[in-house]
């Protein structure tokens, strides 16, 4: 009875371990026009990626791009790369937006709204962690400063892995 019990305690441990490696699905890739180019996922391979999808009506958004300014200023060097996606209709929206709200990292566009729906985008901003195999880590909804600590930390994690 208690081998039969801890047979069950392992296979439990087993079965939970394989679920979450299987859960790191990998990132799904586009090809967007950027103002340097067209901007790929997957040339990013080997980097440390964090996506973001942004709009120039989003308030939430203002208070996001000093984060990811600092975060590209700070871990850039050692291999982060933020993308972050624009979702308007029209791109002169997004440029006023960037005028007021300057970027440091890479924009592209989606005027089609293709992207969101291959990440299953519900909320703006919405981010995500992309590990340096292309794989997704982790997704965060919404910004508020006062998660800006957090959400370094967790870049920081993959970072040095």
């Amino acid at each position: 009875m208690h081998t039969l019990k801890i047979f069950r305690v392992l296979l439990a441990i087993f079965l939970l371990q394989l679920s979450s490696a299987a859960l790191a699905k990998q990132a799904p890739d586009f090809n967007l026009p950027g103002d340097k180019g067209n901007i790929k996922l997957s040339d990013y391979r080997g980097q440390v990626v964090y996506l973001d999808f942004w709009a120039s009506w989003c308030k939430p958004c203002r208070k996001s791009f000093p984060f990811m300014n600092n975060l590209q200023k700070k871990y850039g060097k050692q291999g982060l790369k933020i993308i972050a996606i624009n979702l308007d209709s029209e791109k002169g929206a997004a440029k006023a937006f960037l005028k007021k709200n300057p970027a440091t990292f890479t924009i592209a566009y989606d005027i089609d709204g293709v992207t969101p729906e291959k990440y299953g985008l519900t909320v703006m901003p919405t981010s995500y962690l992309i590990d340096r195999n292309g794989k997704l880590i982790t997704s965060h909804r919404g910004f508020k400063k006062t998660q800006a600590g957090k959400l370094e930390k967790n870049v920081v994690k993959y970072l040095t892995h």
